[in-house]
């Protein structure tokens, strides 16, 4: 995987986003006119959509998480779907952790699977069926925002507020999957997850869509690395992001490999890891998404998955009772499909 360009994050749109306007605009034309013609096929459950405006992670997994415990609550069995990005299986399954690794579902959907049945189907009607099949009666559908594939009764936008929406282009020129008000007209509210320059940008989108706006967090699980000299390694979309956190823990970040998001590590990238922390004298941390992401992958990983501290992070929103406000509107909205 590639990283994204550097300037699609610069908060302006410079020389290289006004050089690719005109593919932006075809690009986001196309984008556009799939989202309103989409066909949007229907299910006997409620299904939630967690998005994205644009490329890249900006908190759909632990929304999606935490969404799944709120349904678990209230008496629900929630099941996760997702396409399966960077997954070979084609045909829909249901993941196994002990049978499965990133190669063939993806790294996201491992993850997920490890709070509850997940499915990855490229046929999202089809792995919400499975999904149906398997048990679940509440659908948490982890991206497939701008597909319009599946019939959602709440879409939800979520928002890393240490990115925003970038310098505000569509792809290739900026990372917005479309026009952000084209989007906006599809969502049901949007989540900012954290602080930081972007924020604005994620309030400002759900205030002029009319869209109510919530606020979450992300919060290290585990004990503290106060003091600890660690080298930190991630192939994720923000690793900064994941830098935050482990400051947050008391970490002291000595160094740091970065890594496309969902890298898959070689042999030759896990043994330099393993002697650059042990010619160091560091600690070995990674992300719970990188470390499914090593799983299977040979000896060499796991040695490297032995020697590392992983971090779990859960999105808490803001007051705690907004994940059960969004899975009532949910409900209510299943309802009114189901039986007017």
């Amino acid at each position: 995987m590639r990283r994204a360009p550097s300037f699609w994050w610069e908060g302006r749109k410079g020389w290289q986003a006004r050089a690719l306007s005109p593919l932006a605009w075809l690009y986001g034309a196309v984008a556009q006119h799939r989202m309103a013609n989409g066909p949007r096929a229907t299910v006997e459950s409620p299904v939630i959509c967690i998005g994205n405006l644009t490329a890249g992670g900006g908190g759909k997994t632990p929304t999606a998480l935490a969404i799944a415990k709120a349904a678990r609550q209230a008496g629900y069995a929630p099941g996760f779907l997702s396409r399966g990005h960077g997954g070979s299986l084609r045909a829909p399954t249901l993941v196994e952790a002990w049978r499965h690794d990133a190669s063939e579902v993806g790294d996201e959907p491992l993850l997920l699977a490890g709070a509850g049945p997940a499915a990855v189907a490229r046929d999202r009607l089809a792995g919400a069926r499975l999904l149906i099949g398997a048990g679940c009666d509440f659908i948490v559908m982890d991206d497939g925002f701008q597909s319009q594939r599946l019939a959602a009764d709440f879409s939800l936008v979520a928002v890393d507020a240490g990115r925003g929406l970038g310098n505000g282009a569509v792809i290739p020129a900026g990372p917005l999957r479309a026009p952000a008000e084209a989007q906006m007209r599809f969502a049901d509210g949007v989540v900012v997850i954290g602080e930081g320059e972007g924020r604005e940008a994620g309030v400002r989108a759900g205030a002029r869509a009319g869209k109510p706006v919530f606020e979450a967090r992300l919060h290290a699980c585990g004990d503290p690395l106060a003091g600890e000299r660690v080298l930190a390694f991630a192939g994720i979309a923000r690793p900064g992001k994941f830098h935050e956190t482990l400051a947050a823990m008391g970490a002291r970040i000595v160094a740091a490999r970065d890594f496309p998001d969902h890298h898959p590590f070689t042999p030759a990238e896990i043994e330099a890891l393993l002697a650059e922390a042990a010619g160091a004298g560091l600690t070995l941390v990674t992300t719970r998404k990188d470390a499914v992401r090593l799983k299977g992958r040979g000896a060499a990983a796991e040695r490297l998955l032995s020697a590392a501290r992983v971090v779990d992070v859960e999105l808490l929103f803001d007051p705690p009772e907004t994940a059960a406000r969004i899975v009532r509107h949910t409900l209510e909205a299943y309802r009114h499909r189901r039986f007017g």
